[in-house]
């Protein structure tokens, strides 16, 4: 066997590999999805039509709305300032070289001025997408890094990460709304009978489920996007070494985030504990990442 074809049958073991990641990801997220809307049809044997179409219209406004302008939400919030060839020559064209690989729309860049070592995507579809990095994670990362974490990010983009988080937020905030309607108004007419209490346990039930579930979505597109980040990237040894890095030193800065809602944006968690919250992480630990980046 020559040395040509070694490689060759190298590539393609590990091509397989990301894409078996890749399938099991994105199954878990459609049935994930799909437990969040058999709990929306639970909560509404016992609501009643009315509240749930009441709930869910507000929740839809408010989630696609925040959607629909989640690119300026996000990099307002982290006081973020655009970058150029001129401003920051060697970032910005990793990204537009890195896109290309994508086949993506070249996304605005940011650096936003925290110290903590973080990056993320935003933006509601591949045509008004962002990237954005921490002066931190530009000065601990190595070219290389630097290129898988890009790639990561490019990956949330083209699998329009954001719009499926939007989708699990809406369901999520409609349970919300079902307990502040039980809680002031005792509305409902299904199963509860309109009694105020059983209609406030069950949404309570339903708001700790689909948080849950919520998380669980986020986790498995993290993933996804290390499997494809790895692909748009070459290979996934940059990304690998990259977390490593990232989530020691995510330990040790906190990041000056006013919007704990945004976690999920981010390449590693920004907030690190062992308190009852892990239940609603964002992200899966990041050795489990390494672990299957490493078997891809």
């Amino acid at each position: 066997m020559t040395a040509l074809s070694m490689m060759r049958g190298a590539f393609t073991i590990a091509k397989d590999g990301i894409d078996m990641i890749r399938l099991m990801n994105n199954f878990k997220t459609a049935m994930l999805l799909a437990a969040l809307f058999g709990l929306i049809v639970w909560a509404g044997s016992f609501w009643g039509a009315q509240g749930m179409i009441i709930a869910g219209v507000i929740a839809v406004v408010m989630n696609f709305s925040a959607w629909f302008f989640s690119d300026k939400m996000a990099i307002a919030a982290m006081r973020a300032q655009p970058v150029d060839e001129n401003s920051a020559p060697e970032l910005v064209g990793l990204v537009r070289e890195l896109s290309e690989r994508a086949n993506l729309p070249m996304p605005r860049v940011y650096i936003c001025p925290q110290q903590a070592p973080n990056a993320f995507a935003t933006g509601r579809n591949p045509k008004n997408a962002a990237v954005a990095f921490t002066e931190g994670a530009l000065r601990l990362l190595n070219r290389d890094e630097l290129r898988g974490v890009i790639a990561h990010e490019l990956a949330h983009i083209k699998n329009r990460d954001t719009l499926i988080s939007t989708i699990a937020a809406t369901v999520a905030g409609l349970f919300s709304m079902l307990a502040q309607f039980a809680f002031f108004f005792g509305m409902g007419g299904g199963r509860g009978g309109g009694n105020p209490l059983v209609l406030i346990g069950v949404v309570l039930l339903g708001a700790v489920g689909a948080a849950i579930i919520k998380a669980m979505i986020s986790r498995s597109r993290e993933f996804v996007a290390d499997a494809d980040g790895a692909r748009i990237a070459g290979s996934p040894n940059g990304l690998i070494s990259a977390l490593q890095k990232l989530e020691s030193y995510a330990k040790q800065i906190p990041m000056q985030n006013p919007n704990p809602a945004m976690n999920n944006l981010f390449i590693v968690e920004p907030f690190v504990g062992k308190t009852l919250t892990n239940l609603f992480a964002s992200h899966p630990p990041t050795s489990q990442r390494i672990q299957a980046l490493r078997r891809a």
